[in-house]
């Protein structure tokens, strides 16, 4: 097996910007991509960002930032590279031990048929690489097929924002699908906590997590199997 360059993580963005035909604003959701950030920054690792349409994705959940989302946007250094995220045909998949799927319900726009982020989820994975993907980031990893034809979630424990959640934030009739059912027919094993409650699932070089509660989780564990 060829292992994947260590300590690179790739962090995938969703492009989409509105809620189905509501009007209403989505986008990456920023705690999911600003507490993954720091776990990664803290421990050194490096971070790129990669969105279905590069340049500067759009963002959800900017109302009262907690203080570590505070910190990531006001990091100038950190906001100048998000102004320039890479289309997935610019990356090079050999340079990342990790993706990560951030959430946010924009992903489950632009997420589950964009072929470029699927093959470079099977690129990585195949090359001995971690994928991870939390609360509606689980959307990109819906139609990620390895060189065997299988589904990458087919036969693994995954955990994803839930069919309850999604009622309890009134989007179940929005959203082009509900994302747990749809796992499920790929084959996932979906586990789920209460609403709201963090939850990590580990499965093999798969990682996955259930809301925003659970995106430190995600990046902690993915981060324990970053080669060292």
């Amino acid at each position: 097996m060829v292992q994947a360059q260590p300590n690179r993580v790739l962090l995938v963005l969703t492009s989409h910007d509105k809620k189905g035909d509501t009007g209403q604003p989505t986008g990456a959701y920023l705690a999911e991509v600003a507490h993954p950030y720091a776990v990664f920054e803290k421990a050194g690792v490096p971070v790129d960002f990669v969105s279905p349409r590069g340049g500067r994705p759009p963002f959800d959940g900017l109302e009262q930032p907690d203080p570590i989302s505070r910190a990531f946007l006001d990091d100038r250094a950190v906001q100048e590279r998000l102004g320039k995220t890479m289309l997935p045909g610019e990356v090079d998949a050999g340079r990342y031990a990790a993706i990560f799927y951030a959430g946010g319900h924009g992903t489950m726009w632009d997420f589950p048929d964009d072929a470029g982020l699927a093959k470079l989820a099977q690129q990585i994975y195949e090359r001995g690489g971690v994928v991870a993907a939390v609360c509606h980031g689980p959307a990109g990893l819906l139609n990620v097929r390895l060189s065997d034809g299988r589904y990458l979630v087919d036969g693994k424990e995954v955990s994803a924002f839930t069919n309850s959640e999604e009622r309890a934030v009134g989007l179940a009739e929005v959203v082009p699908f509900l994302l747990v059912d749809e796992l499920e027919k790929r084959g996932a094993r979906h586990r789920a906590a209460p609403d709201w409650q963090p939850q990590v699932v580990t499965s093999g070089r798969l990682i996955t997590g259930q809301n925003p509660a659970s995106a430190t989780g995600v990046a902690q564990a993915v981060l324990a199997q970053l080669p060292h």
